[in-house]
């Protein structure tokens, strides 16, 4: 402790080359806590994707295409199966063309709430199944919306009535929240049987089913049976688990580890040539100084323990902070791209790092500062 007023006038012995250091250091690692806490993040969201729940839907399109529902009894029968719920999709606008919604046809049979993701009050779940043109909202919707139980909801869509029209109108009977980050914010959910008696085309048919199954370990035997039974038919299926379906959907944009490792290294060994030449020219500057602690008697050990403790204060300081900056921007990234977070192994990975990079940066100045001639540093000055 008594070296510490030592060591801090050492780092502050150049304010300006301290400030420059502290910043590069912070920038990166705020870059770093980004990237990792992306990578992490998006790790975690896919690990918490039902593996027992499946959908299936047309081995051509997933969204496209769409199943008749005489497949219901099919895919109900093959082992493994707890409950198949048929799903149809559509798109609506409440006043104007900004305002897009999601509709969600289901039917609300005994035990269908285990073939989603939602959660739902159950005197929700019986005001629907008791009002044919009931419809339970997300929760968003109602700060969005100000919609509330008992609103009559007019809606725009594309999908014509029997009458012609393709304006629907919902009554609000409930709200809802979704633990699937991909299930969208602005949806509700509707009586598919309602639905498919007054739509004019494609009736009898649903966009997949889900299907709860009664065991995570049985998704890939489960899925292959339901896509055999139906391999010959003019309905081919193809079946996948939510989490495969969240594992595709990643691999859409490329090798995510491959490219945030990429990324982190090339900051990291950039940072680490910059800082250790500024360390470097910080030595030659105070040659003069470190020969007098010498004459005075320190070390040569005490010597490299002061340069080494100096760059790790001012990393693992200008690391915490970029790091605090990545877990602010968290909660803001989260809005946009609903589940991501920045776990605690980041911020302490990021630490760690910190201290690794300060100490390989610091390691050729402090060996260099440590074997100095005191007659030949003070014979310069």
């Amino acid at each position: 402790m008594r070296y510490l007023p030592l060591i801090w006038s050492g780092i502050w012995r150049k304010p300006g080359r301290t400030n420059l250091i502290f910043l590069q250091v912070s920038v990166a690692f705020a870059l770093f806590g980004v990237l990792q806490g992306l990578k992490t993040g998006v790790e975690h969201v896919i690990g918490d994707a039902r593996a027992d729940l499946l959908l299936v839907h047309s081995s051509l399109n997933l969204m496209d295409d769409s199943l008749p529902l005489g497949l219901f009894e099919g895919i109900r029968s093959v082992p493994g199966v707890r409950v198949v719920a048929p799903v149809e999709l559509f798109g609506a606008t409440y006043q104007n063309a900004n305002q897009k919604l999601g509709v969600v046809a289901i039917r609300p049979d005994e035990g269908w709430l285990s073939a989603f993701t939602y959660s739902i009050a159950p005197d929700s779940v019986t005001a629907l199944r008791s009002t044919r043109t009931g419809a339970i909202i997300r929760e968003g919707l109602v700060k969005k919306y100000g919609w509330k139980v008992g609103d009559h909801i007019p809606l725009m869509t594309t999908t014509a009535q029997m009458n012609g029209s393709t304006d629907w109108a919902f009554d609000v009977v409930g709200t809802y929240s979704d633990s699937d980050v991909g299930g969208g914010a602005d949806v509700l959910l509707i009586n598919y049987d309602y639905f498919d008696e007054a739509r004019f085309a494609r009736r009898g048919t649903v966009q997949h089913f889900n299907v709860a199954i009664s065991d995570p370990r049985l998704a890939v035997n489960v899925a292959d049976e339901i896509d055999r039974r139906f391999a010959n038919s003019a309905n081919a299926t193809r079946t996948d688990s939510l989490r495969e379906l969240a594992q595709s959907q990643l691999q859409t944009i490329g090798d995510l580890n491959f490219l945030i490792r990429a990324i982190v290294s090339v900051v990291l060994v950039a940072l680490l040539f910059a800082t250790a030449t500024m360390m470097m020219q910080s030595i030659r500057e105070r040659t003069p100084e470190l020969a007098v602690l010498k004459t005075l008697g320190f070390t040569d050990r005490a010597i490299f323990l002061f340069i080494v403790v100096e760059a790790v204060a001012v990393f693992a300081a200008a690391a915490g902070c970029g790091l605090a900056l990545a877990l602010l921007v968290f909660p803001f990234a989260s809005k946009i791209v609903p589940g991501l977070s920045m776990p605690f192994v980041v911020v302490a990975l990021g630490l760690v790092c910190a201290v690794l990079v300060a100490a390989i940066s610091a390691l050729l100045p402090a060996v260099r500062a440590a074997k100095l001639n005191i007659a030949a540093a003070l014979a310069r000055r």
